[in-house]
Order: structure tokens, then sequence, then C-alpha cells
């Protein structure tokens, strides 16, 4: 038996689970919230349901690492450090350099910190959360699995941006997407549950959440996605702009006399959901809100996914299914009603009864000539198999 932590790291966070191989069985998960803030909270939950949450300073990620592992050995999930075969990280960005989930050494880990600026709001933190695992388990072999690294199939055709190809030859600067670790997960369960072979089947998985995505998936590899160079282009987010024309931002900045970086933040943080509703970045509190902003912030979200839905449909000459997964994808039932209606020209037919409530099934009538399916996202069993393929 070999146990696994797989781990994604925010700049103030960290979300855990422990898996046992090879029954895949979670042994325990949790995470840290508020690190470095006041008012920290741990939690950790057992397999026997047992939940210990713990409030207390937690300074840095190495703090929360090192409470991670005392309340391993402290509620006996791990009687030996040694039983820990090895800890898988989720990196957003890898860019060209890191077409495949690697081990990390020190040659790795400087190549991470060099490429930290493709996802300035994930990837250093998540480098962090590698160094303070690697100090406290110097023993036990990180990975580094990459959000990007599935969307490595894209064709020159859908990653290059009308520019200067120069910029490109220089710098990289091209489409990567993101989610890719979510999608690797999902499409092959919709297809299995489709009873179609994933290298023969024409999926549309819409990762909605806080961040959001919608990728096509065209013979089991990743064909077309929404995100681009950064995780800020696409469909309409949580607190991120989605697509957005650079003149408007350039009037913006001329307009407020923003900088750069200040205009980049507003996108990034200051936009999307919470942006058009002044209530909420959170689907949850917008459904709750009579303010006509948080319904207008709902219609616009519906129609950027249905936008992208639609181009990719054509793009990949039909689809067999539209997939939903993550947060509001699992979760939101007026949302995936919402982009369900507004698809019926492509041969979907709704069950909107199956679509109140969630769970793993299909959520179009049997003869639906596209399926609708919500298959919850398992991103972090994705990034322990990889571990356990690294470290044979």
């Amino acid at each position: 038996m070999k146990k696994v932590l797989a781990i994604n790291s925010g700049s103030s966070s960290f979300k855990y689970k422990l898996f046992s191989f090879p029954s895949e069985e979670v042994i325990a998960k949790g995470g840290a919230e508020r690190v470095g803030m006041p008012n920290s909270i741990f939690k950790i939950k057992l397999a026997n349901g047992n939940e210990y949450i713990k409030n207390m300073s937690i300074p840095t990620q190495r703090d929360a690492v090192s409470l991670l592992i005392d309340c391993l050995k402290k509620y006996h999930v791990v009687e030996k450090l040694s039983e820990i075969k090895g800890v898988g990280h989720r990196i957003v960005n890898g860019g060209e350099v890191f077409p495949n989930s690697v081990v990390i050494d020190n040659h790795n880990l400087h190549k991470l910190e060099r490429i930290a600026q493709l996802a300035p709001l994930h990837n250093g933190p998540e480098t962090e959360g590698i160094k303070a695992f690697m100090s406290i388990l110097p023993n036990v072999r990180q990975v580094a699995v990459f959000d990007t690294a599935y969307h490595h199939t894209l064709d020159a055709v859908h990653y290059l941006y009308s520019i200067p190809y120069k910029y490109y030859k220089d710098y990289a600067v091209r489409k990567y997407g993101a989610h890719g670790t979510s999608v690797r997960y999902v499409a092959p369960r919709a297809a299995k549950m489709m009873h179609k072979n994933i290298n023969i089947a024409r999926l549309i998985v819409c990762h909605l959440g806080s961040g959001s995505s919608i990728t096509a998936v065209k013979n089991g590899k990743s064909y077309d996605t929404s995100m681009g160079f950064s995780p800020l282009t696409g469909v309409t987010m949580g607190t991120r702009s989605g697509d957005f024309d650079p003149s408007a931002l350039q009037y913006l900045m001329h307009k407020t006399g923003m900088d750069i970086d200040q205009a980049i933040d507003m996108l990034n943080q200051e936009s999307g959901l919470l942006g058009i509703s002044g209530v909420s970045s959170d689907m949850r509190d917008l459904i709750e809100s009579d303010e006509p902003r948080a319904k207008l912030a709902r219609r616009i979200y519906i129609n950027r996914v249905v936008r992208y839905v639609g181009a990719y449909a054509a793009e990949m000459d039909g689809v067999d299914g539209i997939v939903f997964t993550a947060g509001i994808g699992e979760h939101d039932p007026g949302i995936r009603a919402g982009i369900m209606s507004s698809l019926k020209y492509l041969g979907l037919k709704a069950d909107f009864e199956a679509n109140r409530t969630d769970g793993e099934k299909f959520i179009s009538k049997p003869d639906s000539k596209v399926k609708a399916l919500i298959v919850p996202t398992n991103e972090e069993v994705m990034i322990a198999r990889e571990v356990i393929k690294l470290t044979r």
C-alpha cells in the first residue's frame, strides 16, 4: 500500500487529499485557510468521518505543512513519514517548458521559478508550497502536475495569437489554457457514461467555478480551450473579466490614471460577476440577491458559456456531449438550465427535472441527439496518479 498526498496551494491557503494506492481511497483530506493572516483555520477529515478544526496562527506555508504532517501522525493516518511515497502539486501554468508532469529537483524548481510570471496569481504560491514540502519532507519525492500539460495537444491554429510571430518565437506568447487536470479526469468519465470510445468522442467540457473555462475535447485530446496565455481570458468568471478588448483597457488607463499592473489587477480581481453585479463573485450570493445587476451577471455568464460552446461545436463539426463540472457546473441548476436552453439548435433536449438535483448523471432526455451530463471533477486523484506514475 502506497500513500500519496495531492496538494493544491494558493497564496493564503492549500487543500490536500491523502490517497491510499492502489485502491485510491481518500484516507484524509482538508486544508489550511487564511495562511499568513489573522484567524487562520486548519481542517482535517479522516476516512471514518471524524473531522477536526483548529483555529490557530499559521504564519507561513511551511507552518501549514508542519501542521498537516503533525495531524497525520497525531490521528494515526500515518505512523511513519516513510509511508508517504510522494507529494503531487497542482501547478497552473508550465508554459512550453513543462509539457508533462515532472519530479521536482533543484533544477526543475529553478525552471519553475523562472516561469512564475506566466500565472503570477498561482505559480508563485504553488512553488512556495513545493519548497515547504521539500523542507518538511526532504526524503519524499515531490511531483509537479501542470494544468497546461493537457492542452499541449492544441494545434498551432488554435494556440497562436494573430500578433507578430516573433513574439511567440522569442517569448513563447501563446494560448496555454488551464483546468487541464480536471478535463483529463472528466472527459474519459463522460465518454464511458455515454458508452463512447473517448478516442472518437466529441465533448465540450464546461469547467464552471470561480475560475471557468470551456474545453473542446476531440479524439481524446484537447482540441481548443477558452483560457489563453493566462487564466484571465475566455468566459466571464467570479472576479475575472474573461475576453476584453485591449484597446478598451488602454482607454481606461488613460482616463483613470491606472498603470498596467493596476489595470490587470482590476481585470483579475474586480471584474467578472463581482464587477457586473456589485454584489459578490459567488453565484450563491447572486441567486439570493434582489439586485437587478446580480441577475444580469448570471445572464451574462450564461451567454459567454453558450458563445464558446457554439464556437467549439462548429470547430469540431458537431458535438456528442456537453459536460458540466466544478463548483458552479456541479451545483447550480439554474446556470445549467440557462445554458442548455440555448443549445436546443444542436439537438440537445434538456431533462429539466433531472437537472434540479446534483450528482453524476445525465441531464438530457434519452432521445437527445447531444447528451448533457454532470460529472463531478476529481483533480486530486489525477494528481496522485501522476505521482504514482513517476515514483515507480
